[in-house]
């Protein structure tokens, strides 16, 4: 059996909605099946992530962006614009920037923080970031992408924390920290890639006994075919697409819909019984 979980954390954990936070596929233009089903009336969607031009907004509206955007907040989905932190070495007037032309452009609901940092030393910075961002309005949603648990601190910063981001066979053995079980799962988010569809189920019990309520799972991996492969210079601020030897052996898992698309979106729908 796996360390799922504490057990101050498992009775709060039963009876909880999940929903999906989709991290970001592709530009429109590369993934439009995917994009046009997220507006399908009864997906489980708690928000979906806007990544236009490898990081951000892009330097100009994007009329493809512009139209997924759109349909999604007609849809009454929640659009988050992506902000790569660079785990606090970016520049904070780059940042802003690039929020400014989310919110102008795209009108956005809020943010992920890619990359986020971790530790308390960087907690500072990280509290004026997000008290800046809503500034114009305090409704502004803020997830925090940790990928891993961070100092419990910042959990008093921000809407939700991305906990784990990352391959299935370190999720299915994962433990999650104590201090979680102090919030509500809405608080906790779970990015898991490289899920055969035999493990959904499972991803799901792990997701639900370890307290996170807004889950993406998808059977897509980091890997690559090295003899069939696309340069997309645009990704690569998101992934570590390249080994020793120079050639690029990685992508992004989350640029396109997980095989069984229609299979978790049924799960959720109906709940996972305990």
């Amino acid at each position: 059996m796996p360390h799922l979980t504490s057990a101050a954390a498992g009775p709060t954990s039963t009876g909880v909605r999940t929903g999906l936070g989709v991290p970001g596929y592709a530009h429109p233009l590369l993934a439009p099946a995917e994009w046009a089903e997220l507006t399908r009336p009864g997906t489980p969607l708690d928000w979906v992530v806007l990544n236009v031009s490898g990081g951000g907004p892009g330097i100009r509206p994007d009329p493809h962006c512009l139209q997924a955007a759109g349909r999604l907040r007609n849809a009454g989905v929640r659009v988050l614009g992506h902000l790569d932190l660079a785990h606090g070495a970016r520049a904070a007037a780059g940042l802003f920037a690039d929020a400014h032309r989310y919110a102008d452009w795209y009108r956005v609901d809020g943010f992920l923080l890619d990359r986020c940092p971790t530790d308390r030393a960087a907690l500072p910075e990280v509290r004026r970031v997000v008290t800046t961002l809503r500034t114009a309005d305090a409704g502004t949603h803020i997830v925090l992408g940790h990928g891993g648990h961070p100092h419990p601190a910042y959990a008093e910063n921000a809407d939700q924390l991305v906990t784990f981001s990352g391959p299935w066979s370190a999720y299915r053995w994962s433990q999650v920290a104590e201090w979680t079980a102090d919030y509500p799962p809405d608080r906790f988010c779970h990015f898991v890639h490289s899920v055969p569809l035999g493990h959904l189920e499972e991803a799901l019990r792990i997701a639900r006994w370890q307290g996170a309520a807004t889950i993406y799972f998808t059977d897509r991996t980091d890997r690559t075919d090295r003899t069939d492969r696309t340069d997309r210079t645009d990704r690569t601020d998101r992934t570590d697409r390249t080994d020793r030897g120079g050639r690029a052996d990685r992508t992004d898992p989350w640029e396109t819909m997980p095989g069984y698309w229609d299979e978790i979106v049924s799960r959720i729908g109906t709940g996972v019984s305990e």
